[in-house]
């Protein structure tokens, strides 16, 4: 009778399923206990060792399909014997030889047609025997579930199944079904998508089949841990665990102090709380940043204040910069190792900074200076080169305030960019030009002819060597050329037999009126074109000659010039008097060299640079001076009565005093109060036209007389208010001795006066006043006295000197006498 089938399991949900109906085939393993399952009258003999066949090692994962009716077909399971004690994941132990019976040493499974090999087997019932597990079989109970094995990997290929029969008790155990005792199976090959135990092709399932126990976790090689159990996982986790806590406890540590091994300009603050990290900054930064630097650029040396560049570290905020803790895990490992600097924060002034380094830049910077050849007389040499320099402003700036923040030693000087600009000529090719043109140029004159030939002139070495000039070019050559101007002054009248000379515009007074005389063009021997004819015979050796072009001859001081400085009028006029016939002559003189002078507007006229030094070679004579308090004579002496003449023409022209001087005392043919004196290189007289027209000067002398006009446009009618004589000083008498040089004096007093110059338009209106305060010292009275005779020495009687009279006893000799106090009466 053919052993029943067990019925199908139900599946874990309870809930039926298209499996569960009837004749459905039950795909799940069957667990076993001992062997097959046994029907009464049915029982398969069991198979002797020798009659077992050992299990193909590599069988195939498609079973054989069942044949219908056949009593003997076991195909819906497959046993697989394990070892008591055996780990599933190796191999199963045959048994022993020689006890076919006994199965107590292994455990069967069963697993059901088409079940994957790599999930779980069912268990058999928890404490169920291989009794009542045939007892359950035979009467169609499942049996419960065996409790799995940790760690056991399936064992059967995928889909494999023995072709007829079961596993016989006591058969041997493989990974693979074991060959059918029937003849006529075999084994099927393993077919694609078996995998080896506990590999990725053996597809087994993480949990259980329908109706079983709970699955294990993990394929067929065993139960797996979950991927953030691994090592793997585990030991990285650990890592970062570790180093996150570390990381949070040197925060805490830190916290509140100044992140270890924390340097600000070469100080060390790590470690230290705000508080002592500004002690630390204050006491060892701060003074070597406020301490005076020497600055170095080039050979230029000063010294520089931070004080006063406006520069300052800023203690606070670099406190705030050290203290802030980095937050980067690797920069906080790395400090443990290597310094971690901070640049202090300073505040500075730009513009205090720049006003020092332009203050220096004055003294650093350098012009270049090209090659260029010096001409003395007719001596020609070649001026060497100097490159010129510049100092960085922007670098140096920067220099100053990176060393500054860098907290560098005040003794260390600090070296400031200096750039240098080359010159354009050097001095090769100054030298070629001084012996190809220069030299040959100065060793003969050059005549100088008319077109007809009729007239000729030369133009001496020295005439050209005045007018050379030198121009270096920016393609590196130094140009030689001929100043026009300076050529015809040179020359002179030289060329005055070339046509007829030019007249420049002047004016002609006549009292109160004046009156201009047009200029005339002339014609000559062009100035430019002379210059540049000269130039290109330079080269040429001697003679030399040129042919003269004539051409008009333009006057220096045009009809047009003359116009545009609205000389229309006379604007003031002044005359003083004069007595002594020396002082008239240096009168005349220096009248007759201002006489005729243009002032333009905003000119400034110094009479001293006007007339140059006052000597006898100008025509001028010793007369009377006042030479420290002293009446005495000189060269040029009575010049002062020009000079005050000439102040009171511009008092009252209403011109701007620049500088005059009174005289120390008053001389009575003066005004009070408004005179001034002069002496060459020393006192001078000076005023400036403030008008917007010129100023022609006109004077007029006579033997006794000077008078100076000024002509132009008048502005203001000038109103002079002279105070009454204050602070009176008498002259005191001193007696000189008469040899010779002593000048009898009857002496003046001295007062102090103040005259105000009143300005009114010419409507009459007062606009402003101006005050000229004067201190006149008392002259002394002076008196010759003849000399008193030197005393003669008186010879002694008997021709010696008469002795000393000893000194009274109880005196020291020279001793004054005591003086005897008279009695006090009672």
């Amino acid at each position: 009778m053919p052993s029943p089938q067990p019925p199908a399991a139900q599946p874990s949900t309870g809930a039926p399923t298209p499996d569960d109906a009837p004749g459905a085939d039950d795909t799940r393993p069957v667990p076993r206990d001992r062997g097959p399952v046994e029907t009464p009258g049915d029982a398969a003999e069991p198979a002797t060792p020798a009659q077992a066949e050992p299990a193909q090692a590599e069988p195939t994962t498609q079973a054989g399909p069942a044949t219908a009716g056949d009593p003997e077909d076991d195909s819906s399971t497959q046993d697989i014997r394990f070892a008591p004690g055996a780990r599933p994941g190796a191999a199963p132990e045959p048994p022993a030889a020689g006890d076919p019976d006994d199965d107590s040493s292994t455990q069967d499974i069963r697993f059901a047609p088409g079940a994957h090999p790599g999930a779980a087997p069912e268990p058999p019932a928890a404490g169920a025997t291989p009794a009542t597990a045939a007892q359950a079989a035979a009467e169609g109970t499942p049996t419960a579930p065996t409790e799995p094995v940790a760690g056991h990997p399936s064992t059967a290929p995928a889909g494999s199944e023995p072709d007829g029969g079961t596993v016989p008790d006591g058969g041997p155990v493989s990974g693979s079904a074991p060959e059918s005792s029937d003849p006529g199976s075999s084994a099927p090959d393993r077919g694609p998508g078996a995998g080896h135990d506990g590999g990725p092709g053996d597809g087994g399932s993480a949990s259980g089949g329908p109706g079983g126990g709970p699955g294990e976790p993990g394929s067929g090689g065993g139960a797996q841990r979950p991927w953030w159990r691994r090592p793997v996982v585990l030991a990285p986790a650990a890592a970062l665990a570790l180093l996150g806590g570390a990381y949070g406890v040197d925060l805490l540590v830190a916290g509140g102090h100044v992140p270890r091994n924390t340097v600000v300009a070469g100080v060390e603050l790590g470690g230290l709380s705000p508080a002592a990290a500004t002690e630390t900054l204050e006491t060892e930064l701060a003074p070597r940043v406020a301490a005076d630097h020497v600055v170095v650029a080039d050979d230029v040396e000063a010294t520089l204040s931070p004080a006063t560049a406006g520069i300052e570290l800023d203690v606070d905020a670099t406190v705030d910069a050290a203290a802030d803790q980095p937050l980067n895990p690797w920069t906080r490992l790395t400090t443990f190792f290597t310094d971690r600097e901070v640049d202090p924060v300073m505040t500075g002034e730009e513009t205090a900074l720049a006003a020092q380094i332009d203050a220096l830049a004055e003294q650093v910077d350098r012009a270049p200076v090209d090659a260029t050849i010096a001409v003395e007389g007719t001596d020609a040499r070649v001026v060497d080169p100097v490159d010129g320099r510049t100092l960085d402003r922007e670098g140096a700036a920067e220099t100053v305030t990176e060393f500054l923040a860098d907290g560098g030693d005040p003794a260390t000087p600090i070296e400031l960019p200096v750039e240098t600009i080359p010159v354009r000529v050097d001095a090769e090719e100054a030298r070629r030009v001084l012996d190809e043109v220069v030299a040959p140029g100065l060793a003969a004159p050059v005549t100088v002819t008319s077109q007809d030939g009729g007239t000729s002139a030369e133009v001496p070495a020295e005439a050209i060597a005045a007018s050379l000039t030198f121009t270096p070019q920016d393609d590196g050559e130094l140009a030689v050329a001929l100043d026009p101007a300076a050529l015809q002054e040179a020359v002179g009248d030289g060329f005055s037999a070339f046509g007829t000379p030019a007249e420049d515009a002047r004016f002609e007074v006549a009292g109160e009126a004046v009156s201009l005389v047009p200029s005339v063009d002339g014609t000559g021997v062009a100035p430019d074109a002379l210059a540049t004819q000269l130039r290109d015979v330079l080269p040429q050796p001697a003679p030399r000659t040129v042919t003269a072009e004539l051409g008009p001859v333009e006057p220096e001081f045009s009809t047009a010039d003359a116009e545009a400085l609205g000389i229309r009028e006379q604007i003031s006029t002044f005359t003083t008097n004069f007595t002594s016939a020396a002082s008239g002559t240096n009168i005349r003189v220096a009248a007759g060299e201002i006489d005729g002078a243009i002032i333009r507007p905003g000119e400034t006229f110094s009479l001293n640079d006007y007339t140059g030094p006052r000597t006898e070679a100008q025509g001028y004579v010793p007369a009377g001076v006042i030479n420290n308090g002293e009446f005495t004579t000189a060269v040029g002496g009575g010049v002062s009565q020009v000079a005050t003449t000439l102040f009171n023409a511009v008092f009252f022209a209403g011109l701007e005093d620049v500088y005059h001087k009174p005289h120390s005392y008053y001389i009575s043919r003066y005004p009070a109060g408004r005179e001034a004196t002069v002496y060459y290189d020393t006192i001078d007289l000076e005023f400036r036209n403030d008008s917007d027209t010129g100023v022609y000067v006109d004077t007029q002398w006579t033997p006794g007389s000077l008078t100076v006009s000024f002509y132009g446009t008048k502005r203001y009618e000038i109103e002079s208010i002279s105070s009454s004589r204050y602070n009176i000083r008498q002259p005191v008498v001193q007696e000189k001795p008469d040899d010779g040089d002593c000048s009898p004096s009857n002496g003046s007093t001295g007062f102090d006066i103040t005259v105000t110059r009143v300005f009114n338009d010419l409507q009459g209106n007062e606009l402003r006043r101006e005050d000229f305060r004067t201190r006149y010292a008392a002259e002394p009275i002076i008196r010759c006295v003849p000399p008193e005779p030197e005393p003669k020495p008186e010879p002694a009687p008997g021709g010696a000197a008469p002795a000393s009279a000893p000194a009274p006893a109880g005196r020291r000799p020279g001793a004054p006498a005591r003086r005897r106090t008279p009695p006090v009466p009672a």
